[in-house]
C-alpha cells in the first residue's frame, strides 16, 4: 500500500485528537457498497456519505468541518470526495446520506463545497482498476471559529488552507477500497 507516500498530515501542525465513529464503515474499515461510487461505475456503488458521530472535541471548539480525501488517487494532488464547513459546535453527528447533492441532511449554516467530481456533495470511492488499495481519510476538524469565511464555490484545498490556523483537533477514520 502507498501508506508512507503522500501522508495528508505530514506537513500540517500536530493538533489534539478526538473520537469519530461510523456505523456505516465496517470494523475492518473496507468501504461497503453505499460508500462506493456508482457515478464512477463501481458496481453496486451508491455515493452515500457514511454516518459520522464524534465526541471529545477540544475545549474552545466553535465549529466543525468534515472532509473525505484519497491521497492515493493517481492525480499528483489526491482526490477530494467531500468537504463541509461551518458545522455548528453543538452538532456532533451527521446522518448517513448527509452528503446528498441537495445538502438536506446537513445542519443549518453548514456549507458543502464541490468535490473533485465538480459537484457539491459526497462522491464515493472509485479507484482505478488494478491500482491497488486506496486510503480514504474521513476527518472531522474541530475549529476555533464559527465561520471560516469560505464560500460554497471554494475548493476543498482552499478550505484546508483556511483551516490551517484554526484547527484545534482532528478525529480520523481511515478506510480502504480497491478494485
Amino acid at each position: 500500500m502507498k501508506n508512507e507516500l503522500n501522508n495528508p498530515f505530514a506537513r500540517l501542525p500536530e493538533v489534539a485528537s478526538f473520537n469519530v465513529t461510523s456505523s456505516d464503515i465496517p470494523e475492518n474499515n473496507v468501504l461497503s457498497a453505499p460508500q462506493l461510487s456508482g457515478k464512477f461505475g463501481v458496481e453496486g456503488g451508491q455515493d452515500i456519505s457514511p454516518e459520522l458521530k464524534w465526541s471529545g472535541a477540544p475545549e474552545g471548539t466553535k465549529s466543525y468541518a468534515v472532509t473525505v480525501y484519497d491521497p492515493d488517487a493517481p492525480t499528483g494532488s489526491g482526490f477530494w470526495h467531500w468537504s463541509v464547513s461551518n458545522i455548528p459546535a453543538n452538532v456532533t453527528e451527521l446522518p448517513s446520506g448527509a452528503g446528498s447533492e441537495d445538502g438536506s441532511g446537513l445542519p443549518n449554516g453548514a456549507i458543502q463545497l464541490n468535490n473533485d467530481a465538480s459537484f457539491a456533495g459526497y462522491i464515493g470511492a472509485a479507484p482505478p482498476v488494478g491500482d491497488g488499495p486506496h486510503r480514504y481519510y474521513f476527518i472531522v476538524h474541530a475549529l476555533d471559529v464559527e465561520d471560516l469565511g469560505v464560500k460554497a464555490n471554494a475548493t476543498p484545498a482552499f478550505l484546508g488552507f483556511n483551516m490551517l490556523t484554526h484547527t484545534l483537533g482532528r478525529a480520523v477514520i481511515v478506510a480502504t477500497f480497491e478494485r
